[in-house]
This record gives structure tokens, sequence and C-alpha cells, in this order.
């Protein structure tokens, strides 16, 4: 019987390069009796099909039945190890740890001299490149050795390496905390997204400050303040207090600069932190800054300097494309948009399994709401089917309820009003489940289910009263959330001006840069 192609095993092999591939054959033929071993045979099964099946490998007599878990074990940790001495996956924490593994060896041979020799390098390149973890971990060994390689420095170095493990001790315990508490904000707005109300907001609130550690901002090294900025850029996104997200993303780009060395070391924490800074321009609708930022981001990712692993080749693909669509939605450029769609849906289908479902999701509510500002209801209709149908309400749980809503409006404008009534009452039943349904949502399904019974002489008028009626919504701290999902109010304009939203978003766009300018 054919498996789920997601076997583990499988996946790893199948995202080998070709090079990473003739390093493992070389790895393993480097010894005669593996030349025709069972988990060779399996690797080179594995790498010709397009699917997982594990009756074909059995049907093959490639491994018997009873030996093919342990086969498959072993072959998984053969290229992970594979992968370990491969140049291109080696960095400065895996070069530490390795330092750090020789100084184990020599001192267990007795070679006390030796060992701490290289534990004195190894914990110097920590520190300046911020691997406190490893240097507190090369400390505590330096304690056991110097416990029994007696010199008449001893008490000297005993205070010396007491200090050393205290302020490592202290500030990874901070690192600690502020990397937890921005882990599980970002727990928070991954599951439900924004706060949605008083209650929500003053508990958020009260999590946080319970959970701040105390500290000396004096004290703090690259990456102590790399997690405090997380922490709050993710506070301030859950508040909806984008002025603060721009505030703590900027603190955050440039904290690289000033320690333009970490670009290298740590590479996934900079693309992040761009693209925060990027996101908390679109939502400020700084278009001008928003061009600027990216076009610096683009040029440090293209230099040759900058490292180019799948993680990092997967997180440059989704920062990148993301944001280069909400530059389009800052004044409605919704004809040029949808001309870019095409090439990041191909390049999409490519990383899809490194991204994970609900980067996916957001990727095609984007789409959606591109192809709906164009007036491609159609095509508006069918990325939202593709969110609606995902059952997984863990994902996205704040995009599958406003593709929901944006999916009603999608069928009343395409004129497929047939089953209407059927959409409003799922749509309801799900918001009531979700706990997600506000005054926003609630005026906008009134009217959708109204609609029958509205002359058409009267529409007009109907679409200016609902206009009238969400405006007042346009600034309140929790309900002015829908607006970010959904521009409703730009939609009844472009109905009641009977000209494309687009053109509404844009003249919007045109008079606040007008007003502060």
């Amino acid at each position: 019987m054919s498996k789920d192609q997601k076997d583990n095993l499988f996946v790893l092999v199948k995202s080998l390069t070709k090079s990473e591939k003739r390093q493992f054959k070389l790895y393993v033929g480097r010894l005669d009796v593996n030349q025709d071993s069972k988990f060779l045979n399996l690797f080179n099964f594995l790498d010709k099909s397009k699917a997982y099946d594990e009756a074909a490998i059995l049907n093959r007599d490639i491994v018997k039945k009873q030996q093919l878990a342990n086969v498959k074990a072993h072959l998984y940790k053969q290229i992970l190890i594979s992968l370990k001495l491969n140049p291109s996956h080696q960095n400065i924490r895996s070069q530490i740890r390795e330092q750090l593994d020789f100084a184990s060896i020599l001192y267990h041979k007795g070679l006390y001299k030796q060992s701490l020799k290289i534990l004195d390098k190894a914990k110097e390149v920590a520190i300046q490149n911020e691997e406190k973890n490893l240097a507190y971990e090369i400390v505590e060994l330096e304690k056991i050795i110097e416990s029994q390689y007696i010199t008449r420095k001893i008490s000297k170095r005993a205070d010396e390496l007491t200090t050393q493990a205290k302020e490592l001790s202290a500030l990874n315990l901070i690192s600690s905390k502020l990397s937890n508490l921005s882990l599980q904000l970002y727990g928070i707005i991954l599951k439900s997204g924004y706060i949605k109300n008083e209650v929500e907001s003053n508990e958020i609130k009260t999590y946080f400050s319970d959970r701040f550690p105390e500290f000396d901002f004096k004290d703090l090294g690259f990456r102590e303040k790399l997690w405090l900025y997380n922490a709050y850029l993710w506070y301030s996104f859950l508040l909806q207090d984008f002025k603060n997200c721009y505030r703590y993303a900027l603190k955050w780009v440039n904290l690289y600069q000033e320690y333009e060395h970490m670009i290298t070391v740590n590479p996934v924490f900079f693309l992040k932190g761009n693209n925060y800074l990027l996101e908390a321009l679109f939502f400020i609708g700084n278009k001008q800054k928003f061009q600027d930022n990216l076009l610096k981001f683009q040029e440090v990712i293209s230099e040759k300097t900058f490292p180019n692993d799948d993680n990092v080749q997967a997180l440059t693909f989704l920062y990148l494309n993301l944001n280069s669509i909400n530059l389009y939605f800052i004044d409605g450029s919704f004809q040029e948009g949808v001309k870019i769609i095409p090439k990041i849906e191909s390049e999409l289908d490519v990383f899809k399994d490194r991204l994970g479902d609900h980067h996916v999701m957001i990727f095609y509510y984007k789409f959606a709401n591109m192809h709906f500002g164009h007036g491609n209801i159609k095509a508006c209709i069918y990325y939202l089917d593709k969110i609606i149908s995902n059952k997984s309400l863990l994902i996205r749980e704040d995009l599958q309820c406003f593709a929901r809503v944006l999916n009603l409006v999608a069928h009343y404008e395409a004129g497929l009003d047939h089953n209407i009534e059927a959409l409003l009452k799922s749509t309801y039943k799900f918001l009531l489940k979700i706990n997600d349904l506000y005054e926003v949502q609630k005026e906008l399904i009134k009217f959708l289910r109204s609609l029958q019974d509205i002359y058409p002489q009267d529409l007009k008028q109907a679409f200016i009263t609902l206009r009238d009626t969400l405006r007042k919504y346009e600034d309140h701290p929790f309900e002015r959330r829908a607006f970010l999902y959904l521009d409703v109010i730009s939609w009844l304009e472009s109905k009641i001006q009977n000209v494309p939203i687009g053109e509404v978003i844009r003249q919007k766009y045109l008079e606040k840069n007008n007003l502060n300018s």
C-alpha cells in the first residue's frame, strides 16, 4: 500500500541537491563494504521514486519488511552525518560545537592543557558571535578540568571562571525569558490574530507584564536586545499598535547595522526583522518608506556573502513576495499587482512544504484580495475556496473568518446570489463558532441579507447608509481589525461612485499624502 509522500526519510532524500547526493555516495563509498548495502540500495530507489511506496520497496526485495524500519533509520542517520560534513552546512555554531567535542575527547584522554587551550579559543569565538549558551557550556567544562588540572594560578582562575559563569547564566536567563515571551505572543497571533475586545487587550497586557524579566539595558548584548525587540514587536502587533511595531522593527533592523557580522551568523532573524519592518510600514501606509526599505532589503540578500541555505531560500521567497504583493495594496495598484501572481504561485509550489500551511493561506488570501480589487471575482472566489476548504481550525482562524466574509461579498459582486442565503447562514454559523463576530461583520451580513428586499433605485442609498455606519468603526481600537483584512468601505465607495476599487484606494492614498506633506 502506498504511504503519504511526507515520509520523513523520503522528504529528506528529495531535499538533497545534486552535490549533496554526490557527497553522500562518496561518504558511503569510502568503505567497500557499503557498496552493495541495503541502506544505499534504499537510497538509490527513493532517489528515483516520485512518491514514497513501501510496497514497491518490498517488492524490489531491497529489504525485508521486518528490517525496513531499522534500515530507514540507519539511512536517515547516514544522510545527516554526510550533510554535517558538507562545508555548505558548516556555521559558527557547528564549528564551536566541533571544538567543544575535540576538547572533551582530549579531557577524557587526560590531556588537560591541550583541552583548555582549545576551550579558551572556542569560548572567545562563542562570545564574539553571541553564542552564549555554548559559551556557558564551555565555561562549565573549563571548571571541571581546572578542578583536576592543579596549577599555582588555580585561585585566580577559579574566580575568573565563576564570574564568567554567573554573567553568562544571567544573560542566558534573560534571553530565555524574552524568547519564551516572544514565542508565546507569536503563538497567540498565529492562532487567532489581533485582539478582539477590551477583555483580550487587558489579558495580553497582564500576560506581557507578568512575564517580562527585569534587567539593566546596558548589560544586554546583541542576542538579548534581539529577543527584547522581538517580544515588544509581537506585543505591539497584537494590540494593533503599528507605530510601535515600526519602532521596534526598526530597532531590530538597526541592531544588525550595529553588529554587521551577525547578518551571516544569524541570517534568519535578519530576514524576519526586515519583513516586520515592511509589514509595519504597510499597515501605516507609507509607500515611500516601504519602497526604500524593500529595495535595501533586496540589495543585502542579493549580495554574494549573504547565506543561501534551504531555510534562507524559503524565507527569502516568503518575505520578498508577500511584501512585493503588499506594495500594490498600499495605493490600490491592483492592475499591476495581479501580473505578479502567476510567477509567485508557480514558485510557491516549490516552497510549500518548507513554509507551512498558514503562510500558504496568507498567499491565497492576498491573491484573492488582489483579484477582487482588480474585478476578477471568479479568480478571487477560487483562492478563497482554497482557504475555506482547509478544515484545520488551528491555521489562521482570523484568515478563515475574513475569507468567508470576502467570499460572501465576492458572490454578491459576481451575481452568484442563487445560493447567497446558504452562504450567509454557513458564514454566520462559522463566525459564531470561532467567536469572531463583530459589529463590522454583523452590519455587512445584515446588509447582504437585506439586498433581496431593496429596489434597484434604492441600492445606491443602501450602500451609502452602510458606508456611513461602518465609518465609525474605522478608528475603533478593536473593530478596526476588520479593515486590515478587508477594505469594505473602499468597496462600498466604489459601488456608490461606480468606479473601480483601486481608483478609490488610490484617491484616498493621494489625499492622505497631501495632508501629510
